[in-house]
């Protein structure tokens, strides 16, 4: 709710600049980045439930800091606060003990739907609430959110034992050093970061474009909406084209957020034309968020896909925090224009970057467990069988993680492991 009002409805403050809101919009980031896979690890030792808890109270705090600001420089402060409620890997880990082993998928996919459509909503209520009660209303209302989620994790959330299987839903200290250096993995957290730098950079000038189109705050809700549904027609094209152009729709889109980037170089005196141009953005934007992390868990080796995702996770935060200071800082110094230049740029640098990212098919991913009894003639068995790529065993857990093509038959693998139903 903040990202669509903050260039705005920071103005009101005595120490406004453009470089403070652009630190306000992605300082969030930041601390989320750097706090990401530590609360993630720690949820691993003391407990998911007392993490999130801890993280909800840190964010209402944060959020509260940031509504009784008087100065802009306190809002930055709030929002590096909200940040450090870094508990969206503990979440994970929640849903995961909460979730039998084939219910696992759904589940994350409901909340990964859940995320991508609270986004959505809140670029259109953001500029509402904002219109009525000002930058502090909002921060009020997530204080406010926040603090109801608190109740709701200890009274209504059932608790669960740290059962689900750690190396695909949280990250693992030892895993990092090699996920980092590994080079498709590199490629998508570099995606990422660039992708969201993108959109934080956008999103410390739109309003202010919206505005100088003599377009004001109340009614920016209106021009969202034309933009999410014209971005998910959009997107439903690109998604039809993907089915057999993986590659190239993936090029097309990024080809496309250059495209877009370019064109505000050279004009945004027309509402239509800006919306265009945002609508572009939004479609571009929407195919690549929903694919990247589809990508990283296809790509991450068996049972390291909660270490990946962290990895993925923190890059992600990182980008808004990088393009929230780009933006700020260019913007005040050298002008708008060579805001939307460095974007073109850097969408043709990651245009080089992804040529030879290989987006592999769908793979499937078991989780077995095994007993200290299993022979390396057992395993040797399995690694044959048809369909299997990957195969990582972690003895101290007595579980094996097996990545294998659709066709595999996991009910072979039983048989060789000799594992009863």
């Amino acid at each position: 709710m903040v990202m669509p009002v903050l260039a705005i409805s920071a103005k009101e403050y005595p120490d406004y600049s453009a470089f403070l809101v652009g630190l306000a919009i992605g300082g969030y980031g930041l601390t989320q980045a750097l706090l990401q896979i530590p609360m993630g690890v720690l949820s691993d030792k003391i407990g998911r439930k007392p993490i999130i808890i801890g993280g909800l109270l840190i964010f209402a705090i944060g959020s509260m800091v940031a509504a009784t600001a008087d100065t802009l420089v306190w809002v930055v402060i709030g929002r590096f606060l909200q940040g450090a409620g870094a508990i969206a890997g503990a979440i994970m880990a929640l849903a995961g003990d909460l979730s039998r082993e084939k219910q696992r998928p759904k589940v994350m996919a409901v909340i990964g739907i859940s995320i991508g459509f609270s986004f959505y909503l809140a670029l259109l209520i953001g500029p509402v609430i904002a219109a009525k009660f000002g930058l502090s209303g909002i921060f009020l209302l997530t204080g406010v959110l926040a603090f109801l989620c608190v109740f709701l994790v200890i009274f209504v959330v059932p608790n669960a034992k740290n059962i689900a299987p750690i190396g695909d839903t949280l990250p693992v200290i030892q895993d990092l050093k090699s996920l980092v250096s590994h080079s498709d993995l590199a490629r998508l957290n570099i995606s990422v970061l660039f992708l969201h730098m993108l959109i934080t950079l956008l999103f410390v000038q739109i309003p202010l474009l919206l505005v100088d189109l003599n377009w004001p705050l109340a009614k920016h809700w209106q021009a969202y909406l034309v933009v999410l549904v014209a971005s998910v027609i959009g997107l439903l094209g690109l998604m039809a084209a993907a089915s057999k152009y993986k590659n190239a729709v993936m090029q097309i889109s990024v080809g496309g957020l250059a495209a877009v980037f370019l064109c505000m170089v050279f004009s945004q005196n027309s509402l239509l034309y800006l919306i265009l141009l945002i609508s572009l953005f939004f479609t571009c934007f929407n195919y690549l968020e929903a694919n990247f992390p589809a990508m990283v868990s296809n790509i991450a080796p068996a049972g390291k896909k909660g270490s990946a995702m962290g990895i993925y996770a923190s890059f992600q935060f990182f980008g808004a925090f990088i393009g929230g200071v780009l933006s700020g800082s260019i913007s005040e110094l050298l002008g708008i224009q060579w805001v939307f230049v460095l974007a073109s740029v850097l969408c043709c640098i990651w245009l080089v970057l992804i040529k030879g990212l290989n987006a592999t098919n769908r793979l499937k991913r078991y989780t077995l467990k095994i007993s200290k009894q299993t022979t390396s003639l057992a395993l040797q068995q399995l690694s044959e069988l048809k369909g299997v790529v990957d195969i990582t065993v972690v003895p101290d857990e007595q579980v094996m993680y097996l990545k294998a093509e659709q066709h595999f038959d996991i009910q072979q693998a039983r048989l060789v492991l000799n594992i009863k139903e």
